[in-house]
């Protein structure tokens, strides 16, 4: 078993020499198979590996035992263990989320602050064949796309990597017997009281009985399959891409020749477009893709509105992707998208904001003035815009590598509660680019391969 982690761990590229590896570890089977067999490539790979755990608190003394187990286990493979505890359910009520949810999230969120603490390259998780087939048809049954067929990617963002992917269930639980591992099984994945459980305790096992007993390597077969005609069509899109898509300030044009492509083609060109303009593609769908494609059918003049505060607007058969100016939702959220080269007016934030593409021949003097602050505008990706913090906003303080809260960083930088909902953000797509009267993010820092500098200045029109 050993020489297939290791055939996929070449495969994908996943790990080079001396790296360090933070591997996450539940105490179940997986995660414990994933540690041991780290451990026994220590030496030939030059690894340095950690452990991280988090004790949810969903099981009371079995996660307490849960937690110990893996502690004993990591001290007996000399590798270091770092772990955390944290109240899922009362997590759960305080965000109005799922317990899945915000488990998976706490999870994530202590991975991100080892792997940023630790100096990692690479975050190991023990997801398996039988996880990747139970996902695939998860989605299926949902609805999915290509993307969606895909399932478990083996690496992600070139951090998140998954040595255990092509391994079936029960060749590791043999693997942990074999090797008197004694992992603790958590009996809640016994129960068909989540969707995943039902696939795995009861679906998976009916198709197999009667109609296909290897089911698991032909889920495993078609993600794959998909991946790779997904990656081919994903390469044309690119290209087709930068020939009939412009970017015009705040806009994105989709030239009319695009909708003569192959349907493939210009659905995913359109994903490109609102991804480009907004900076990702929280809550667009099929429908959507499907009303812009329609749009352009419709005649000049047309326009429809789409989520995200996206605006679709037929002109000459050409399709422009814009940002509505301003929103204000419910919450008391205040959003403004900012021109290029002009004096922006922010009434609700009393501010002033000027913006100006420049060149890096000029000097720049970047300790000035603190109102005035210049950004790498190669990087920028999406619509330019200042608004207030919202939920589960992180941000790349300069200087550091990762992202953290920024409910955490306001509160090491001890700025009082009633302040925070009101300072400024300036916001490239998603991202937070500058806390303004605090901190710019590391992501769009001005370096040698910078051709554009977007300067950014801000005036306090408040009359004190």
């Amino acid at each position: 078993m050993i020489h297939e982690v290791l055939a996929t761990i070449k495969e994908h590229n996943m790990i080079n020499k001396g790296d360090k590896i933070i591997v996450a570890v539940s105490g179940g089977p997986d995660s414990i198979c994933l540690l041991h067999i780290l451990s026994k490539m220590k030496e030939e790979l030059n690894l340095i590996l950690y452990a991280a755990h988090v004790n949810h608190c969903l099981r009371g003394e079995e996660a307490d035992k849960d937690e110990e187990y893996v502690k004993q286990f990591c001290k007996s493979l000399g590798v270091e263990c770092f772990s955390r505890r944290v109240d899922i359910n009362k997590l759960s009520g305080e965000r109005n989320m799922s317990t899945e949810s915000v488990a998976r999230e706490a999870r994530y969120d202590f991975f991100d602050e080892l792997y940023n603490s630790l100096g990692a390259q690479k975050i190991a998780l023990a997801h398996n064949a039988n996880d990747q087939a139970e996902t695939v048809l998860m989605r299926i049954i949902r609805g999915t796309g290509m993307e969606g067929i895909i399932g478990i990617k083996a690496v992600r963002e070139n951090i998140f990597i998954r040595p255990l992917i092509n391994i079936k269930r029960e060749s590791i639980e043999k693997y942990c017997e074999d090797n008197i591992l004694l992992p603790r099984i958590d009996k809640t994945n016994l129960e068909s009281i989540y969707t995943r459980n039902k696939i795995r305790l009861e679906l998976i096992p009916y198709i197999k009985e009667n109609f296909n007993g290897d089911i698991i390597s032909t889920l495993n077969r078609l993600a794959d399959t998909i991946a790779r005609d997904n990656e081919y069509l994903e390469n044309i899109t690119k290209e087709k891409y930068k020939s009939y898509c412009e970017r015009k300030g705040e806009k994105v044009i989709i030239n009319k020749e695009a909708f003569k492509e192959h349907e493939a083609i210009i659905t995913r060109i359109i994903r490109q477009a609102l991804g480009e303009l907004r900076g990702n593609l929280y809550n667009v769908e099929k429908v959507h893709i499907y009303d812009l494609i329609n749009l352009q059918k419709s005649g000049t003049g047309k326009k429809i509105n789409l989520p995200n505060n996206v605006v679709g607007y037929n002109n000459y058969e050409n399709i422009e992707l814009s940002i509505t100016k301003t929103n204000v939702n419910n919450e008391g959220e205040r959003e403004y998208t900012l021109n290029i080269n002009e004096e922006n007016n922010l009434e609700a934030f009393d501010l002033k904001v000027f913006t100006k593409v420049i060149s890096t021949n000029g000097k720049i003097n970047f300790k000035e003035d603190k109102h005035i602050k210049y950004f790498d505008f190669d990087k920028v990706k999406g619509s330019i815009t200042v608004r207030t913090r919202k939920n589960g906003d992180r941000f790349t303080p300069f200087g550091m590598k990762g992202s953290k809260k920024l409910k955490d960083f306001f509160m090491d930088l001890k700025i009082p509660q009633e302040e925070r909902d009101g300072i400024p953000l300036i916001c490239f797509g998603e991202d937070i680019a500058w806390i303004v009267g605090y901190r710019i993010s590391d992501s769009y820092k001005i370096d040698k391969t910078t051709k554009s500098i977007l300067k950014v200045s801000i005036e306090n029109t408040r009359e004190d």
